[in-house]
């Protein structure tokens, strides 16, 4: 008899949200899921993204929606129609971080208050908000929440600035998330990848220092690729993970055990 991989998601429905472009840790996500079977909706920002995420959703043969965090109601309506597209749900992916470019740039001790708390909520919050609105979904026969981290959480990496803290509180969240909605048979888990040149992280000072540092120092002497980022995130999404939740995982050529 022909058993199922516990590695494939064939038969799987997945929601991934931030897809930027070919370029976003969201994009190397959806195609690695894609691989493995599953069958995807993709969200973007907005209307202005739609030219650079569509011709990555087309690839995949995925409905591709536009999703502003920061917009009341925006999070129930792409949940809401991503169930109607798919059936229901299996696994998300929180792919969203933001942070108003002078508090990105400036000293975390300068940080307003308005821009701490919209860097809060665009890339922390709404992920406490995505889990409340998909736990229905994703209850029915059990499933996985994953967000997207970064070393800077745990400890005080240069030019990271005030998104060390909001990482900190996006891991800790994943925690009480894996603690609240384990019994349902929810997973919870913290993707944590190595700097990748993504459009997101080209507004972080001293960027490209950062990743020279990555390669220079990291174990495996590299940078990871969004293809190894997604197959992680695939792994995290199936079944050969049904007994993992509340972790923070490394994908990061190993530069943090580093310390």
């Amino acid at each position: 008899m022909n058993l199922p991989s516990p590695f494939s998601l064939a038969g799987k429905r997945g929601l991934i949200l931030g897809l930027a472009n070919e370029h976003s840790i969201a994009g190397g996500c959806a195609r690695a899921a894609h691989a493995l079977g599953a069958q995807l909706v993709l969200s973007c920002l907005n209307e202005r993204s739609l030219p650079y995420a569509a011709p990555v959703a087309a690839a995949l043969d995925a409905p591709l929606l536009c999703c502003d965090v920061e917009q009341a109601g925006a999070l129930e309506r792409l949940v809401r129609q991503a169930v109607a597209q798919l059936g229901g749900l299996d696994f998300v992916i929180h792919s969203i971080a933001w942070a108003p470019l002078a508090e990105l740039q400036g000293r975390v001790a300068d940080s307003s208050s308005a821009g701490f708390l919209r860097a809060m909520q665009v890339s922390c919050h709404s992920f406490a908000e995505l889990a409340r609105l998909c736990e229905p979904h994703l209850r029915v026969r059990g499933g996985a929440l994953l967000t997207m981290s970064y070393l800077g959480a745990d400890e005080a990496v240069p030019h990271y600035g005030i998104m060390g803290p909001v990482k900190a509180a996006l891991e800790s969240l994943v925690r009480y998330l894996a603690a609240e909605l384990g019994p349902q048979g929810i997973r919870v888990h913290a993707i944590s990848p190595g700097p990748v040149p993504t459009r997101a992280a080209s507004g972080l000072s001293e960027f490209g220092a950062l990743m020279q540092r990555a390669c220079r120092e990291a174990p495996l002497r590299r940078l990871v690729s969004l293809a190894e980022i997604g197959q992680l995130a695939g792994f995290l999404a199936g079944d050969a993970a049904s007994g993992m939740t509340g972790q923070t995982i490394y994908v990061d050529g190993g530069y943090h055990v580093l310390g």
